[in-house]
């Protein structure tokens, strides 16, 4: 009886072992090369971070907090990519974090000491030692998530500020306030620097939207929206759209409880539409 009335298989030869063995090395490379796309967006995120260490030394504040800007972008798309395709590993969580450290840690403190300090060659205590703040502060938090991933906590919020929140109030700031940043005498810069540095190690909630800016959320509504909203706020005023981002997040905490009430006004069509 033939083999394959038997149940079977025919026995390997030798070109049916090569084109096996071919598509098996096609897949595993494939595979590879998706588990490495994440990781150039967290390389992106670390160029950009150190491009504008960079520049802040030379001084030019502007293109900093911009570059520190596309390092937000590359932050949020690296862990969407990884979610999409399926590569979310411990090598790419703690190479974002390093990356994190780079881009919302070194580079906003820099940026502010630069503003803090222009013109200034004397000894600078006061300034160095809130930006050093900062950086204590972007480390310990990174610290934190990535040693405290708890499977039941809830997902919706981070704990303590997250550190790309607390570096767009520093961007933000720039772009409003560039020109009234610069030297010793405002002294308010340094409150612009050390809230949202303590603000990342307290144990205060802060809203998560990774489930809003996930490519399997079965509801785009949502980031649509949001989308839209951000290209004509910073297409039109991208200042006042950068500030109150920025701002209303700082103080989303305290903002929330007060103005949730008014969530009933929203029709809930509305509502389950944009969630």
């Amino acid at each position: 009886m033939p083999s394959s009335a038997s149940g079977q298989r025919p026995p390997q030869t030798r070109r049916t072992a090569t084109v096996e063995f071919v598509r098996g090395s096609v897949r595993g490379s494939r595979r590879r090369a998706l588990a490495t796309l994440p990781s150039l967006f967290t390389l992106g995120n670390m160029f950009c971070g150190f491009f504008a260490i960079l520049v802040s030394i030379r001084g030019d504040h502007d293109l900093a907090a911009i570059l520190i800007g596309l390092s937000v972008v590359f932050d949020i798309t690296d862990g969407a990519v990884a979610r999409l395709v399926g590569a979310v590993t411990p090598f790419g969580l703690q190479f974002d974090s390093l990356a994190d450290l780079v881009s919302f840690g070194l580079a906003p403190a820099l940026l502010a000491f630069t503003l803090f300090s222009e013109g200034q060659d004397g000894w600078d205590p006061l300034g160095w030692v809130v930006c050093f703040l900062w950086v204590a502060c972007a480390a310990i938090r990174l610290a934190r998530f990535n040693t405290t991933i708890d499977p039941t906590a809830d997902k919706r919020y981070f704990i303590g500020m997250p550190s790309p929140g607390a570096a767009g109030v520093v961007l933000a700031s720039v772009f409003a306030f560039g020109d009234d940043m610069q030297g010793r005498d405002r002294l308010w810069v340094l409150l612009i620097v050390a809230v949202p540095a303590l603000l990342m190690v307290t144990n205060i909630r802060f809203r998560s939207f990774r489930s809003l800016v996930s490519p399997k959320s079965g509801r785009p509504y949502g980031l649509v929206a949001a989308a839209v909203l951000l290209v004509v706020g910073f297409a039109v005023a991208p200042v006042v759209t950068g500030i109150v981002l920025a701002y209303g997040y700082l103080l989303a905490p305290v903002l929330v409880p007060v103005f949730s009430p008014l969530a009933k006004l929203v029709p809930a069509r509305l509502r389950e539409a944009l969630s």
